[in-house]
């Protein structure tokens, strides 16, 4: 099972501070999971309209989250 899944059941719980804790881990795990993503896409040649299109939101959303400078590794003027 991967990380993921193994927290989205646990947010499940029926105890609601384990459930409430699995939810906070599961969204550090998902930032960090579409993190990668967008820095494979950019790698890949995606462009940040693609890219946002599909996670759904703003060209200027995803740019403005993800496109500082060093933050996803990519080449200069990219």
């Amino acid at each position: 099972m991967t990380e993921l899944t193994v927290l989205a059941r646990a947010a499940g719980d029926d105890d609601p501070r384990s459930a409430l804790r699995a939810v906070a881990k599961l969204r550090r795990a998902t930032e960090r999971t579409e993190a990668q993503l967008v820095r494979r896409a950019r790698n890949l040649g995606m462009s940040w309209a693609e890219v946002a299109g599909q996670l759904g939101v703003s060209e200027q959303t995803v740019h403005r989250k993800y496109g500082g400078r060093g933050l996803l590794g990519l080449r200069a003027g990219d």
